[in-house]
């Protein structure tokens, strides 16, 4: 009995230390509403939608067995796909992709339909434990006419 409250302890700081700062500048007070599809289970998207409140975003949890009826009905494709799947203002937001690069889209969309950071870099938004190495990653623009560019890049953050 003392393990299960140790490892639920473990948990639970885990998360709350888990945020690391970078990720909260840039913050605004512009305010949009976001669905997120994930895992009943997944402990990174907790920190991904604690990064988005941190950026005042509305999020609408949607706990899900399965996130790829989701994925495959929002247009992701395999290669783009990470853990969980989000929609905002019609743009698909797909994996751990910063709040910042989010609301600069929503500033100024274009014919972009998703934005993602594929599979689940170390360092990136949710993925921030303490600790936890910072690797390099793109968040990758997939336009309507399916065109993939890199959207931004972070290195040495």
């Amino acid at each position: 009995m003392k393990s299960i409250f140790g490892i639920l302890f473990t948990f639970i700081s885990f998360n709350a230390l888990s945020a690391d700062p970078y990720w909260k500048q840039g913050a605004t007070e512009d305010r949009h509403e976001i669905i997120v599809y994930r895992s009943e289970t997944c402990g990174c998207c907790k920190g991904w939608i604690s990064h988005l409140k941190d950026h005042n975003f509305d999020v609408k949890d949607i706990r899900v067995k399965s996130v790829n009826s989701y994925k495959q009905n929002l247009g992701v494709p395999n290669e783009a796909a990470s853990c969980h799947t989000a929609v905002v203002n019609g743009v698909v937001i797909e994996g751990h992709v910063p709040a910042q690069d989010i609301k600069k889209l929503l500033a100024n969309k274009g014919d972009i339909r998703l934005l993602t950071v594929p599979a689940m870099p170390s360092g990136t938004p949710g993925m921030d434990t303490p600790g936890a190495p910072k690797n390099d990653f793109k968040v990758y623009a997939i336009s309507n006419d399916n065109n993939v560019s890199v959207y931004k890049e972070y290195s040495n953050y």
